[in-house]
């Protein structure tokens, strides 16, 4: 790709400028998934017990879900450029406050005001879709999601090194400093775009998510299936920090950090996904991606004692994740392109509900019945998102089918 210009860009989208919204994803997503590698050294610094680390997760996501309601939508009201930008500072600061905290609810607490900040990254996916040509709007989507799963994969693998060298803290004060220089660049290197004045106030911008909720019935099916699968998501990664710790791995946190590089299958997935889904191939693409989220957990079901089988299973479970992820919004945002801001903030909405609900219960399945119980629990999701998708996703939005 050279360039892509459209009508709300002031400059062609040119492919330096989607690597540049992609490397900003990668950074501000990496927030949210940082602590996970970090749970079981959290825990013994602060001294509480493994099974209440799930309340740090739940934190960030109810503040990302928060976000995601009251922030989001503003992507469509103000200047992109000036909100990213503000997002970026406030979440150096509030990662700085987090690295401090003497306290589990101190320390959730900080990090649900940096989930909240984090839902920037749906404004820049917003942005990238609302500045792409129709017929490279999958494409674009998919090049800049493609950064946000490397942030997720970064996040691990960086903030488990970081510990391991210097303790949990220096890994969120690292976090900080990088908002800091990503929120420099951005306001100077990012393009502009061309907002019509609007009239519209806030509550009227908010009352018009739950309108199109009500009027998109792809939206609607779609942020079900996203609630399904970033559950099962949730549910690997917050879990997956306690059998990695404990014998007969006994691995150290920075070693658990590297099982974040399985997460490149994603990374992949989720550029030729909003391909295909250009191609009008969607369906297709969830169909075949959520068979493999099932084969993903029957993987690692021997993954307790194989690490080859747990990495297989990794892999396949991050490629489905994000292979339905990205087709998602790329049929979403085709339904009403002036609308991208709201209608991301509706279904991401759905994405973070998910992930709150999946960190509480894998935390609690694995202290009752260890990594059996968190494969079966992933499994019972699975199966779920795929009959979900077979009985009622397909016929809801036929317009945007195969």
């Amino acid at each position: 790709m050279t360039c892509t210009e459209y009508p709300g860009a002031s400059a062609p989208l040119t492919s330096r400028m989607i690597l540049l919204f992609a490397t900003l994803c990668a950074f501000a997503v990496a927030n949210v998934y940082m602590t996970q590698p970090l749970l079981d050294q959290i825990a013994l610094s602060l001294g509480e017990n493994e099974s209440r680390m799930g309340m740090i997760i739940t934190a960030t996501q109810t503040g990302y879900a928060l976000g995601l309601m009251l922030l989001v939508p503003l992507g469509d009201l103000i200047n992109r450029k000036r909100l990213v930008t503000l997002m970026l500072l406030a979440s150096s600061g509030l990662l700085l406050a987090a690295s401090m905290a003497s306290s589990l609810y101190g320390l959730s607490g900080m990090l649900s005001l940096v989930g909240a900040m984090a839902v920037v990254v749906q404004i820049i996916v917003a942005f990238a879709a609302s500045l792409s040509a129709p017929e490279k709007r999958g494409q674009v989507t998919g090049i800049v999601t493609s950064g946000v799963v490397m942030g997720i994969l970064l996040a691990r693998l960086v903030s488990g090194f970081l510990a391991q060298w210097a303790g949990w803290r220096v890994a969120i004060m690292v976090s900080a400093g990088a908002m800091f220089l990503m929120a420099l660049l951005f306001i100077r290197t990012a393009p502009d775009e061309r907002k019509q004045d609007s009239t519209q106030s806030y509550g009227q911008l908010m009352l018009s998510v739950f309108s199109l909720w009500r009027e998109i019935p792809a939206l609607r099916s779609r942020g079900i299936l996203a609630l399904l699968i970033f559950m099962n998501f949730s549910v690997l990664w917050t879990s997956l920090v306690f059998p990695l710790s404990h014998a007969p791995f006994s691995l150290t946190t920075a070693q658990i950090g590297l099982f974040g590089l399985a997460g490149i299958a994603g990374a992949l997935a989720a550029r030729q996904a909003g391909t295909l889904a250009d191609r009008g191939h969607g369906q297709h693409v969830t169909g075949f991606a959520l068979m493999l989220l099932l084969i993903s957990w029957m993987a690692m079901a021997w993954g307790g004692s194989s690490l080859i089988a747990l990495t297989l299973g990794i892999i396949l479970l991050d490629f489905a994740v994000q292979a339905v992820h990205v087709t998602s919004q790329s049929m979403i945002f085709a339904t009403r392109p002036q609308a991208t801001s709201r209608l991301v903030a509706a279904y991401m909405f759905f994405y973070s509900v998910g992930s709150a609900i999946g960190a509480l219960l894998a935390t609690h399945v694995w202290s009752q019945f260890g990594w059996t119980g968190v494969c079966l629990l992933g499994a019972t999701i699975s199966v779920l998102a795929l009959l979900y998708w077979l009985l009622i996703d397909r016929s809801r939005h036929s317009q945007t089918a195969d």
